[in-house]
């Protein structure tokens, strides 16, 4: 069991089953050392994503998400400006000191997650209206339609 620190023990709440699923998915995926480091990542880089979705991609990816990440996802008010993918890491990056390929490792490793909680209709859709560079993020190519 995973428990906030900041939170007295006797307040404290265990996750849920999927969210111990997913930070367990993550770890795998980032071959992080602890569980711990992995929640870290899953916090900053859902987090970052939730100031990016708006609208009902927003509203569908938080229903599929388990409800400890989905609390992190919409607590976050959505910039004004959505972030290409590569200025979505350098944001994240200049948000806790790490460097860009940790924090592209970070976002990789959460986003696979994302993904299968998602699946492809829903990944197409939060792909459509996010601007360039996501795509990869998550895995997938980045098509772009012939000129």
């Amino acid at each position: 069991m995973i428990t906030d620190l900041r939170v007295p023990a006797e307040h404290q709440q265990p996750y849920s089953t999927a969210y111990e699923q997913m930070l367990e998915k993550v770890r795998y995926e980032g071959a992080y050392p602890t569980r711990e480091r992995a929640e870290k990542a899953v916090r900053l880089v859902l987090a970052g994503l939730g100031r990016q979705l708006t609208g009902d991609e927003r509203v569908d990816l938080a229903a599929c998400l388990p409800l400890e990440a989905a609390r992190v996802l919409t607590t976050q008010i959505p910039d004004t400006q959505p972030l290409t993918g590569w200025a979505f890491v350098k944001d994240l990056a200049a948000r806790t000191g790490a460097s860009l390929a940790t924090t592209r490792w970070d976002t990789g490793s959460v986003f696979a997650a994302v993904a299968a909680h998602a699946g492809p209709d829903l990944l197409t859709r939060i792909l459509q209206q996010l601007p360039t560079g996501h795509a990869l993020l998550f895995g997938r190519a980045e098509l772009t339609p012939a000129a």
